[in-house]
């Protein structure tokens, strides 16, 4: 039996989807603008380690993950840079998918843009004016009557008045409270033109809350199983999306709410003004990138992780550790799992109580100990495939001992940025260009795979 701690409820409960077998899962993903950092690395590895574990139990997932691909400061990024918002987003959305490919994370069922879904979000605000929950103010905007939903708060947990006094209220003259939010925000003069729509309300953009609301609605039904994300979005984003999606919709919008924990740099808070920022490229070049991904599954999704060089190098060693146990060799076939053999069973019942990865990456040293000293092939074969299921050791092990992948990380960061300028040449229409990169890399061993979810790379 699954347990889940849903944020909504404040405890474990029983993961009871609302389709028999079936899970409809959204997670709030990245905002394209820059690279991506140690932060959204955790958001990526966690839920995909939920993705698996669900179709691992023969669940029929649908796993969307938004990109939001319209925000002040992208618009403010690409000013500064003198190009076309859709120059930078693809940019840093090619920058993203390489990251996450590093990483092993599986890509979503469904990647939406912001920009793909400005109709549907119109709608949902047309809906939400029509139940009496928005109104467009003087200066244009149109804003969320926040006092008016019954129950707002519920996720966070702050009443109405400790919201009223708090920090992060935005005060506007020209709202009809202050706690209210935008929904549609009125065209500026200064803007660029690729950033306004038309709507009932005159000219204007989307605010952030209400992009996901009209996703996670459009592509998983008014009515969903889960919606994840970093702890930092639980307010006021993930607050104001419960009141969006219930007051334009007048149901339940999702059952089970999910947040991971902060990532934490030698236990202060990652940040660009303390300087312990980390893009997921920086770490990469000092390390391999299952190592990083082992070293996130190694703390439970819901505690903070916190980076450092001494806990990525004791991950590297621990990581040998199981290597090590695998090369006597096992098939790199189908690995089926029998969940009634003990390391398995065990492995199952810390992964169906919250995704307990401690427990289960436990199992696997305990296994990696039994093979060390009896060198057992089905132990062996149990190990690889309880592995497997957390995305990791699917490589050849005398090659990850020796070094990695045969792709050092240095080499890695390489392909990424010639897979960035040559997507950046093919917006740009310099087909010359985006060729010579793509010949210069295939005569590298590095043959290039173009797919309308991006570019991938894989060894000739």
């Amino acid at each position: 039996m699954l347990k889940i701690y849903n944020t909504l409820a404040r405890e474990k409960q029983e993961f009871v989807p609302i389709e028999v077998n079936k899970v409809r899962m959204y997670v709030c993903g990245m905002t394209v603008y820059d690279y991506c950092h140690l932060g959204h690395a955790r958001v990526m590895v966690v839920f995909d380690l939920i993705y698996r574990w669900f179709k691992a139990n023969g669940f029929d997932v649908t796993y969307v993950r938004n990109i939001t691909d319209i925000d002040d400061k992208i618009i403010r990024r690409a000013a500064e840079n003198k190009e076309s918002i859709h120059q930078l987003t693809q940019r840093f959305i090619d920058a993203m998918h390489v990251d996450a490919d590093a990483l092993g994370v599986m890509r979503p069922d469904h990647e939406p843009r912001a920009t793909q879904f400005v109709g549907e979000m119109l709608d949902m605000i047309a809906k939400l004016e029509v139940n009496g929950l928005a109104y467009q103010a003087a200066d244009g905007d149109v804003n969320f009557s926040v006092r008016k939903f019954d129950g707002y708060g519920k996720l966070s947990g702050k009443s109405l008045e400790d919201l009223r006094a708090g920090e992060r209220v935005e005060v506007t003259t020209d709202k009809n409270d202050p706690l209210d939010f935008v929904l549609w925000k009125h065209a500026r003069e200064d803007e660029a033109e690729e950033v306004k729509w038309d709507s009932k309300w005159g000219r204007g953009r989307p605010g952030w809350h209400i992009e996901c609301s009209a996703m996670g609605s459009s592509l998983l039904g008014e009515h969903f199983d889960i919606h994840g994300g970093g702890a930092d979005l639980q307010f006021p984003h993930h607050e104001n999306e419960i009141a969006q999606s219930e007051g334009a919709h007048q149901c339940r919008s999702v059952n089970y709410w999910m947040h991971n924990g902060f990532v934490r740099v030698d236990n202060e808070k990652m940040s660009k003004s303390l300087g312990n920022f980390f893009t997921i490229r920086d770490v990469l070049k000092q390390y391999d990138a299952e190592v990083v991904r082992f070293f996130i599954l190694r703390a439970h999704y819901r505690s903070p992780l916190n980076y450092s060089d001494a806990h990525l190098d004791d991950a590297k060693k621990a990581l040998d550790r199981l290597y090590t146990a695998l090369k006597s060799g096992v098939d790199n076939g189908d690995l089926l799992v029998d969940w009634t053999a003990p390391y398995p069973a065990r492995f199952k019942a810390a992964m169906d109580d919250d995704f307990n990865t401690p427990e289960a990456v436990a199992v696997l040293f305990d296994l990696a100990n039994e093979v060390n000293r009896g060198q057992s092939m089905e132990l062996v074969w149990q190990l690889k495939a309880l592995g497997a299921v957390l995305g990791l050791l699917e490589r050849d092990p005398l090659v990850f001992l020796q070094g990695g992948t045969g792709v050092q990380a240095s080499d890695e960061a390489m392909i990424a940025t010639q897979i960035i300028a040559r997507n950046a040449a093919k917006l740009a229409k310099d087909y010359a260009e985006a060729d010579r990169i793509r010949k210069a890399l295939l005569a590298d061993g590095i043959v290039l795979e173009d797919s309308a979810a991006g570019t991938h790379w894989r060894r000739a």
